[in-house]
């Protein structure tokens, strides 16, 4: 069996060792566009603020290292230009000779992941606009802040990256202004009370957070030196732009691939519409345990465990990839903030009857030093009591409270259910009746 994965971060790189390592007799080649294999991408803004201090931190595996390792072949500077799903043949230029080469596969796995969005602004290619999304984007930019003193920095994109980048900018001592077009920070992530806090928990540290307005363009003679938006310039000597990913799938025109907005639809086996062609990772849309429905849900945590599960379902093991529930966290200065599941409008949107509680606890005994808060909206069905999802901030370990949503709207619980759960319980690290059960408690009295 031969088999050929053209991506080499999270998922790719996941199921071809795992295919590998239960199958030593096939030949197994990996091809990526990158020198890097296996990096940290959700490593980038940490690196830019200093808390990562060398590059090589954000390398999981070097080609050589992990070729040692699994006894996959390792290819970089391989960009895939075209597939022959017929044939069974994919193309590639070398981008270190410029040859065209030609590969076979009997079973190819597409984990190419996505790229940056490139907004349509004038001024965009200026010196000191970056992207966040590999390696030398973070290497860049750090280099550029530290080389040219940069005082004022811009974050185009109020998502989770466009946040992470923020705090870590901040936390260099750089004045940073958030522009969001959207109304809200953190879009389809929070329901708007829940990102009002945060957006004024940010302002009161000192992050300008501009909602509702719009970038227009990028200003300066050879570097940049503002951002002009609808509200006003911003002079700045830095810009990130984190305003989208859009899947590296161009590739694939012309082989009969479904796609949609160019990810590519998988079935829960992560088979794509083509035989013997699967996908996985940022380039793929999965589906939502929830709705049912398929969804561009692209998160390094699950990638890795789509590149897993396709490897074992190639090797018969009849396993699907049950889908996700859209699970993030991200850590802002002096507050976290995580979630799971539906949002209050995305859970009415798919026929729900919803209720909802936002309650405020200690997240751990009142008396004990260093004791904060958490502040917990639950969504459950008005009628069937199921969880429905969990919007969670707070200044401590708020992924303790997501996680344990996360199991149980898997296991389809209802709040019943998390009533009487033997949670872990001591002064420094929880409350007596858990932080969870005390917002199940006040949530079930509403209904």
């Amino acid at each position: 069996m031969k088999i050929l994965v053209i991506g080499g971060v999270a998922a790719g790189t996941k199921a071809a060792a795992k295919w590998k390592r239960e199958n030593r007799a096939d030949q197994v080649v990996l091809l990526t566009k990158s020198a890097d294999i296996s990096y940290a991408g959700c490593g980038l803004p940490y690196y830019v603020g200093g808390s990562i201090e060398n590059r090589e931190e954000l390398i999981v595996n070097t080609p050589q290292k992990y070729r040692g390792l699994t006894g996959v072949e390792v290819l970089t500077l391989r960009e895939a230009t075209h597939v022959d799903p017929a044939a069974k043949v994919v193309t590639s230029q070398n981008l270190e000779n410029g040859q065209e080469e030609t590969y076979g596969y009997d079973k190819l796995i597409v984990a190419t992941g996505a790229s940056a969005v490139k907004l349509p602004l004038p001024g965009v290619d200026l010196n000191g606009v970056f992207p966040m999304r590999a390696p030398e984007d973070a290497i860049t930019m750090r280099d550029y802040l530290e080389a040219n003193g940069v005082k004022k920095a811009v974050v185009i994109g109020g998502g989770f990256i466009g946040l992470e980048l923020a705090e870590n900018l901040f936390d260099r001592g750089i004045a940073v202004t958030v522009v969001e077009v959207a109304s809200q920070i953190l879009s389809g992530v929070l329901d708007g009370e829940m990102a009002g806090y945060v957006q004024r928990h940010l302002q009161q540290k000192g992050i300008r957070v501009l909602t509702g307005t719009k970038a227009t363009a990028l200003v300066g003679d050879g570097k940049v030196e503002g951002v002009q938006t609808d509200a006003g310039l911003l002079p700045c000597g830095a810009v990130v732009v984190s305003a989208g990913i859009r899947p590296n799938t161009a590739f694939l025109e012309g082989t009969g691939i479904q796609m949609e907005k160019g990810a590519i639809v998988v079935d829960e086996c992560l088979a794509t519409s083509v035989a013997d062609i699967y996908a996985a990772g940022d380039c793929a849309l999965v589906k939502n345990r929830l709705t049912g429905k398929a969804q561009y849900s692209p998160m390094g945590s699950s990638a890795n465990l789509e590149g897993r599960t396709l490897a074992q379902n190639l090797n018969g093991e009849n396993k699907t990839y049950p889908g996700v529930l859209g699970t993030g966290v991200v850590k802002l200065p002096g507050l976290n903030v995580g979630r799971t599941g539906l949002t209050e409008s995305a859970a009415k949107e798919a026929g729900y009857d919803v209720e909802t509680v936002v309650a405020v606890t200690d997240d751990k005994a009142h008396y004990y030093p260093g004791a904060a808060f958490f502040i917990t909206k639950l969504l459950a069905d008005r009628n069937t009591h199921q969880l429905l999802g969990v919007q969670v901030l707070g200044p401590g370990a708020v992924d303790k409270m997501v996680d344990i949503a996360v199991v149980g709207i898997s296991m389809g619980l209802k709040l019943e259910d998390f009533e009487n759960l033997d949670l872990a319980y001591a002064p420094p690290f929880s409350t007596a009746i858990h932080p969870f059960v005390q917002a199940v408690y006040v949530l079930e009295n509403k209904l």
